[in-house]
């Protein structure tokens, strides 16, 4: 769909996107303005804000390829005398990493005021089943864990990801695809603590409820297994099954629309960049700052 990406996407739409981004970037990049100077500024064909808004833009429309994605921009957005070459803009967009990541941690921050969270994890596969015992992508970094949902052993990573009942992402963390829920839980929870948060039976600790009540004030709701003592009602599992749905949904988008498992960096740098922007990006749609 990429390589015909111009046949079907109303230009006059993306113009629109890209303008909402770069107004709200430039905005915020204005608070952190002293972290980014650097020697021969002047020399610059596109400011910062301008490439963190093309880069989040990418992400906005589904793009994985940056190699695409940076023919389809000097094609339609910019000439090519007045953007970067394709490698000082990827260059350019790890380096704004940390400017991404600060304004996404400001959006998030509004997570704080609405009624509840959710935690939840994603696998991330980074190559086909065939080929998990012999892969050298991200060696050493990821490693092969077990998807519940379709029953099955993958190389990859998996992402720990809090949202709020309104699917606007807070805290997230990825890890290797071993990594037990729990493990991550409290890191990911105390990023931006909400005190009511949704968790599924591979959270059961009584041991971290108790230390997020009483180190950070997180109530932390999750169902219970078979073999425990503690009873719950009919009406409260539907009750916790039903809250839970939003971040199954959020995972959904996430896939199909921002193709988060679909990363294709081999450097971890890259794929930091990649997921911040993606988080961005629907951030930015869910809180209606721009239109999808």
């Amino acid at each position: 769909m990429q390589e015909h990406f111009h046949f079907t996407t109303d230009e006059a739409k993306i113009q629109k996107q890209y303008a909402a981004i770069l107004f709200f970037v430039s905005g915020q990049l204005s608070l952190i303005q002293m972290y980014l100077q650097r020697r021969n500024r002047h020399l610059l064909k596109q400011e910062d804000e301008a490439i963190i808004a093309v880069h989040v833009l990418g992400k906005l429309l589904g793009f994985t390829s940056e190699r695409a994605w940076h023919r389809f921009v000097i094609g339609n957005l910019f000439s090519k005398d007045l953007f970067p070459e394709r490698s000082r803009y990827n260059r350019r967009c790890r380096n704004l990493g940390f400017a991404v990541k600060w304004i996404r941690y400001q959006l998030a921050k509004r997570g704080q005021h609405h009624a509840y969270a959710v935690v939840d994890s994603l696998p991330i596969e980074l190559c086909h089943h065939a080929r998990i015992y012999r892969v050298k992508r991200f060696q050493g970094i990821a490693d092969i864990g077990y998807c519940a949902s379709k029953k099955m052993a993958y190389y990859g990573l998996k992402l720990h990801l809090q949202i709020t009942d309104q699917a606007l992402p807070m805290g997230y963390v990825v890890t290797e695809a071993s990594c037990h829920d729990r493990t991550a839980a409290e890191t990911v929870m105390v990023q931006l603590p909400h005190p009511y948060t949704l968790g599924n039976k591979g959270y059961v600790s009584q041991d971290l409820q108790k230390k997020l009540y009483d180190e950070y004030k997180i109530t932390f709701w999750t169902p219970v297994r078979k073999n425990q003592k503690i009873h719950q009602s009919k009406a409260w599992k539907r009750w916790m099954k039903r809250k839970r749905k939003v971040i199954e949904t959020v995972f959904s988008v996430l896939i199909d629309q921002y193709r988060i498992t679909e990363i294709r960096s081999n450097s971890v740098s890259g794929f930091e960049s990649s997921l911040d922007g993606i988080l961005l990006a629907y951030s930015l749609v869910i809180l209606g700052l721009v239109e999808r």
